[in-house]
């Protein structure tokens, strides 16, 4: 089954199946992007990881925690004393006189792939980077956010051609001169001969995202790849249409006229099941 929305769907992000959906759509574009580069390029994936502190209740985040000691329960003695009857219950939390309650920093895990199209020769040059931003490239002055900023301007000062993806609505989007396109999402594209000048065109999920030109090293040729079918074969291949329900609503909210709009969507969508 596809999804009502013809572009990107938001509830994607807001149903917490972007970790999923990102991994995917990284191996979708590196497949569809090795068929299509010249023999003398090759398509290779990477990742960068780390490790940093969050909110224990952080719902994205919640995943991701790693436990530096695990606590396991055993099987009860057989000379355990048991709780005779009537006796009060103990309460699991107890509080004490002047205790406060306080929130902690547990320890997450992040793990982001990214693509990179090198040129076998001279020496596997790079020649054009592709990001797919996460939740955690939005979050300003955290150390995903500090690791991928630092990155983004090596490549936007002339160290190669570069892509970026964004297609979550929630976060903050990274610091640029100009104002960024009135629209949910965007897809930009530098090049290494033009550094600091960025193409970025608006994307939304109300009508179908636009192809994504993939710059290469001259002479050759810019390759445009058409995304929303990458995007329609993720949905329909995973199932995602069991996994969201769509009567709730997104994370950030939809407007008034956003809603009605999906409405008719779905119910179009019921009459031609």
């Amino acid at each position: 089954m596809q999804s009502p929305f013809p572009g990107m769907d938001p509830y994607i992000e807001a149903s917490h199946l972007w970790e999923d959906f990102h991994n995917k759509l990284i191996g979708e574009i590196e497949r569809s992007l090795s068929s299509l580069v010249p023999e003398r390029y090759v398509v290779r994936t990477g990742e960068r990881s780390y490790v940093a502190l969050v909110q224990a209740d952080d719902e994205d985040d919640r995943r991701l925690i790693l436990p530096d000691v695990a606590v396991a329960s055993s099987r009860r003695s057989r000379k355990a004393p048991r709780q005779a009857k009537g006796a009060a219950k103990v309460s699991a939390v107890q509080s004490k006189p002047g205790a406060v309650l306080m929130q902690a920093l547990v320890k997450a895990e992040y793990r982001e792939a990214f693509l990179e199209i090198r040129q076998l020769d001279p020496d596997r040059k790079l020649v054009t980077g592709v990001e797919v931003l996460s939740p955690s490239n939005k979050r300003p002055h955290t150390k995903g956010w500090r690791l991928y900023h630092r990155k983004r301007v090596a490549y936007l000062s002339g160290y190669a051609n570069f892509v970026e993806i964004d297609l979550l609505r929630r976060g903050q989007r990274m610091p640029m001169i100009n104002p960024w396109p009135d629209s949910p999402y965007y897809l930009l594209a530098t090049y290494k001969r033009q550094p600091r000048h960025c193409y970025v065109g608006p994307a939304s999920y109300a009508a179908p995202l636009p192809p994504l030109t993939i710059p290469l090293a001259p002479p050759d040729l810019d390759i445009s790849l058409a995304l929303q079918p990458l995007v329609d074969a993720i949905y329909a291949r995973s199932r995602y249409s069991r996994d969201i329900d769509y009567l709730r609503p997104p994370t950030p909210p939809l407007s008034a006229a956003e809603h009605k709009w999906l409405d008719e969507r779905l119910h179009e969508r019921e009459t031609e099941e």
